[in-house]
C-alpha cells in the first residue's frame, strides 16, 4: 500500500468514507440531505490543505457542525470509519497523519458541541 500523496488520493479517501458513512445507520441520517456533488470538493479541498498543506480551504469546519445534534458516539463512530477507511487504502506518514488529524478534529468539534 502506497501513502497519501496526492489530491487524487485525498479524492479516492474522500470518497470511500462517505460511501462508509452513507451505509452507517448511525452517521447516515446527519447526511441524507446534503448535497454530494457540491460537498465532497470542498471535503477533497479541506484534507489536501490539513494533509498536503494545498491552499483552497477557508471555511471553519467547527462552525460548519454547531447546529448537529452531535453525540459522544458519532464522534467516536465517525473516528473509527475514518481510521478504517485510511487502514484499507493507505499506509504511511500522512495516513498516519490523517488519522491523527481525525482524532484532533473530532475532540475539537465534540468539546464545542457536546
Amino acid at each position: 500500500m502506497k501513502d497519501i500523496q496526492t489530491k487524487d488520493d485525498i479524492r479516492l479517501l474522500v470518497d470511500t468514507f462517505y460511501g462508509e458513512i452513507l451505509k452507517d445507520t448511525l452517521l447516515s441520517p446527519f447526511f441524507k440531505n446534503l448535497d454530494f456533488p457540491k460537498h465532497l470538493p470542498k471535503m477533497v479541498d479541506f484534507w489536501a490543505f490539513v494533509l498536503l498543506d494545498e491552499t483552497g480551504y477557508t471555511t471553519n469546519v467547527t462552525d460548519k457542525h454547531l447546529h448537529m445534534r452531535l453525540k459522544k458516539e458519532h464522534f467516536d463512530q465517525w473516528i473509527f470509519l475514518f481510521n478504517k477507511t485510511i487502514d484499507q487504502l493507505f499506509k504511511g506518514d500522512k495516513a498516519n497523519l490523517a488519522k491523527e488529524r481525525a482524532v484532533l478534529i473530532g475532540w475539537t468539534i465534540g468539546s464545542k458541541i457536546i
